[in-house]
């Protein structure tokens, strides 16, 4: 499948001038509030941004061995070879909650194939090297030494995952959703819908900013607010 990285990158960069808060303000008025990621998935540092169509990978409980494991592109780490510039990895973790689902050297494979950085809806392992690593942002539930080998599998690349949600319990990505993360916590926006979203959001932001602006020059509150009506 070809993918216009260009355009890939151009919305990264201005999603990341924004904030998630502005998005999901948008996406609760297009009647989708339920697009709020766990509020315990964070960044590893508070300034760390996300933005990106989510390369999805699916985790389930699995405790057979290596030989009786049959995703051929799991086996041989081959599915590497499915991700592509710009993408944001996406690890459902089924619940498991003692394990570190990825770590530096999947996180490095993943860099070296165009990928911009991982959200773990679970555990991450190596967390004192990847909070170095150079922009690659890296949004987990936890951090953990255990190794997922023999207690959890990845079962699924690039299919429908559910990852915990906020105000609902799951919310279904699909590949090529897009994810954007910042301290305040991680969104999901469907892809047929990114181009709408960003252009409002955008449209959100320069009106607060003139709101703040008059504010900051000693407007009164209630009058900017019947202006502009946000706050």
């Amino acid at each position: 499948m070809e993918r216009d990285t260009a355009a890939i990158a151009d919305k990264a960069a201005r999603f990341k001038k924004l904030y998630t808060a502005a998005v999901y303000d948008i996406l609760d008025e297009m009647g989708l509030p339920n697009q709020c990621m766990d509020l315990g998935i964070r960044g590893l540092d508070r300034s760390m941004r996300i933005a990106g169509p989510a390369f999805t990978v699916k985790v389930s409980a699995d405790v057979r061995t290596d030989e009786e494991y049959d995703i051929e592109e799991v086996k041989t780490f081959t599915f590497f070879r499915k991700m592509y510039p710009g993408c944001v990895v996406l690890i459902a973790g089924a619940g498991e909650r003692h394990s570190g689902h990825w770590g530096e050297l999947m996180s490095t494979g993943s860099k070296s194939r165009g990928a911009t950085g991982i959200v773990v809806d679970g555990g991450i392992r190596d967390g004192n090297i990847l909070i170095g690593m150079e922009d690659w942002p890296v949004f987990t539930r936890y951090l953990s030494p255990i190794e997922s080998r023999t207690r959890t599998r990845i079962s699924g690349i690039e299919v429908p995952i559910a990852v915990t949600g906020t105000l609902t319990a799951q919310i279904r990505v699909n590949p090529g959703d897009w994810l954007f993360g910042d301290m305040d916590g991680v969104v999901v926006i469907p892809a047929d819908k990114v181009d709408a979203v960003l252009a409002r959001a955008e449209e959100m932001i320069a009106i607060e900013n003139r709101s703040r602006n008059e504010i900051r020059a000693g407007g009164d509150v209630a009058d900017v607010y019947a202006k502009y009506g946000r706050l």
